[in-house]
């Protein structure tokens, strides 16, 4: 089992994909973290069972993450 902290640490300034608790999946860049796993992501897109679209720079809270996954 990989430790998400570790994960993204792991992932810095690459590409990850995010499951959040609505269903929606963000897919960008990580460029920062914190302890709580709140995120700063860019080059954002998210994507719902609907659409997608570009969201640009994201700041995450990281209690709305339900998984991550590295691209």
């Amino acid at each position: 089992m990989v430790m998400p902290l570790a994960l993204l640490e792991k992932s810095m300034n690459k590409k990850i994909s995010l499951m959040l608790k609505d269903n929606r999946i963000l897919e960008g860049k990580l460029t920062g973290y914190d302890e709580y796993m709140n995120m700063v992501i860019e080059e954002t897109e998210e994507r719902t069972a609907d659409a997608s679209r570009r969201l640009g720079v994201v700041i995450l809270r990281g209690n709305n993450v339900v998984s991550i996954s590295p691209l």
